[in-house]
């Protein structure tokens, strides 16, 4: 069945790229947040202005509406555009309205995001038939100054993604071409949520610069200032522990340098040097980020809770030591006075607390 009827859950960066992108280009787009004052502003916009390449347009939403029902109901792709720490609460929102046949797109999935879901509707006794894929991160680079506009700065090239069950990838992305032509299919999930370099790269400058974010406010350019030779170095170490998972899971292993060039954000030169410091120095799209204002902040509630965290948990059912991503989870806990070993994605959240290696390879061919 082709996609025409797109439901966008979540009105951040992402989200509202995607609804103004696909309303431009033709697609029925019906729009959820969770705030009711959220999509009263919207709505009172009645439009959402996309500025790309320097020309603005204007895309009015088929609908926007601050419950799921009508939103999913009948849609032929649902977009779950939001941080990894929404979507349980999406999935118990879901479970009850989802049907047969429909496809479910997390976009993106962070590390171990579908396995998640799943497991999330399993628990919640959904017997709906649904068709669930994730991609490595957004479709769209972009930041959004205030609500009603967003600026992309280019759109993510080379997008792996991947369903779950993985034999179902090949037909499913084929379908999501369709909607986002950058997408291309990836071996299984956990070469998409493993190809996560937020987790690799937004810990270690937080909590590299937690003093300079405390006494400023984050008054500083972040990429361009804050990721001296040291947190290059710190993640460069926490790459190779990626990798070494990777490695055991018989994925093709890419490093951050690769897959950061490879999404358009560095340059050929910075790749080639296999520098992380580098690789973001070189990095146009960050040159002017500011700094987060606060640790308070998703680059550290969702890229390590939901980030390093999956990864350490995957690495220990492989037999692997993780000692950097153990020492950065610990000072991110003690930095938010949050235990991230058990608020963050585990192996039990997973559904992989009984599983071994073998039963992890059965699992991501076939499914739970």
């Amino acid at each position: 069945m082709p996609i025409q009827k797109i439901a966008v859950l979540g009105v951040g960066n992402g989200g509202s790229a995607a609804t103004a992108d696909l309303t431009l280009r033709g697609f029925q787009v019906r729009l959820f947040a969770r705030s009711e004052s959220t999509i009263a502003k919207l709505a009172k916009l009645g439009e959402i202005e996309l500025v790309e390449g320097g020309v603005s347009k204007k895309a009015a939403p088929y609908f926007m509406s601050p419950h799921l029902p009508p939103v999913v109901q009948g849609a032929d792709l649902i977009v779950i555009a939001t941080p990894a720490i929404g979507h349980e609460y999406l999935a118990k929102g879901l479970a009850n309205y989802i049907a047969d046949g429909q496809r479910i797109l997390l976009n993106p999935g962070h590390t171990g995001g579908s396995l998640h879901f799943a497991n999330l509707l399993r628990q919640l006794g959904c017997r709906a038939e649904v068709q669930l894929c994730e991609t490595v991160t957004l479709t769209y680079i972009c930041r959004m100054p205030q609500p009603g506009r967003v600026e992309v700065y280019r759109r993510t090239t080379h997008l792996r993604c991947a369903a779950l069950p993985g034999k179902h990838t090949a037909e499913l992305v084929g379908e999501i071409q369709s909607v986002f032509p950058n997408v291309i299919a990836a071996a299984n999930v956990l070469e998409t949520g493993f190809s996560n370099i937020n987790a690799i790269m937004h810990p270690a400058g937080m909590l590299g610069n937690a003093g300079w974010i405390e006494k400023t406010g984050g008054d500083f350019l972040y990429y361009r200032e804050g990721i001296t030779s040291t947190i290059g170095a710190w993640i460069d170490a926490l790459d190779q522990e990626r990798l070494a998972i990777v490695r055991a899971l018989g994925i093709s292993p890419l490093r951050f340098v690769d897959i950061f060039h490879g999404a358009g954000l560095t340059t050929t030169e910075a790749r080639d040097s296999g520098s992380a410091y580098q690789a973001i120095h070189e990095s146009e799209p960050n040159f002017t980020n500011k700094s987060p204002p606060s640790l308070d902040h998703r680059y550290i509630k969702e890229d390590v809770g939901y980030g390093l965290v999956p990864m350490a948990e995957i690495g220990k059912l492989l037999g692997l030591k993780t000692p950097v991503m153990d020492a950065l989870i610990t000072l991110g806990s003690v930095a938010l006075g949050v235990d991230f070993r058990c608020a963050g994605l585990t192996l039990e959240k997973m559904g992989l607390a009984t599983v071994g290696p073998e039963g992890l390879q059965k699992i991501l061919i076939d499914g739970f």
